[in-house]
């Protein structure tokens, strides 16, 4: 998706999101998209890295909505993506009215979860699971029991499924400062 696109969605969400109903912490977020020339690929439908650059935009306006974007930056810290996975079920096509349904899943001693989906009449298109990571403006991670006090998620009320923690474990990578040298096996 070409720069400008992704900038002016990203206008369009800092004027529109915060005008929306308020969304409690575990609600799903419903936002509407339609696919558009940029997001295609050679083969005239949606590109997936289109699919990730639409995920990113529909967290953004699930955070807003929630109120935890001015409590994250009034406590000095913001989101990233540790780790994401996407599984595609159907194409999407140019013109294309979808919506991407949003919501938390909870906490786990590292991370947020999301589950994000692509859907098209009631019928999931395609569904990604994301690992959000915090950190402070200043530097460092954010305790997990202070991104729960922030959040106000519940990792005992809302566990994550344990093949989400466990998919978490497979696909973590070492630390910013540990050394991870790029070796086949």
């Amino acid at each position: 998706m070409g720069f400008i696109r992704r900038l002016s969605r990203l206008a369009w969400l800092s004027t529109r999101a915060p005008k929306l109903p308020p969304l409690d912490i575990y609600d799903v977020c419903s936002s509407p998209r339609r696919v558009m020339p940029g997001d295609l690929d050679e083969l005239r439908h949606m590109n997936n890295g289109a699919y990730l650059s639409n995920l990113d935009h529909a967290r953004q306006e699930l955070v807003v909505r929630t109120g935890l974007w001015k409590r994250m930056r009034d406590a000095g810290f913001y989101p990233v993506v540790g780790a994401q996975m996407i599984a595609y079920r159907k194409s999407l096509q140019l013109g294309q009215r979808y919506v991407i349904e949003s919501r938390f899943l909870g906490l786990d001693d590292r991370a947020a979860y999301l589950e994000q989906r692509f859907v098209v009449d009631g019928e999931i298109y395609a569904r990604a699971y994301v690992q959000g990571r915090f950190v402070f403006d200043r530097g460092g991670t954010v305790p997990m029991d202070v991104l729960s006090q922030v959040s106000g998620m519940d990792p005992e009320t809302h566990p994550i499924p344990a093949w989400l923690h466990d998919w978490a474990g497979r696909v973590r990578l070492p630390a910013t400062r540990a050394a991870a040298p790029s070796e086949w096996d």
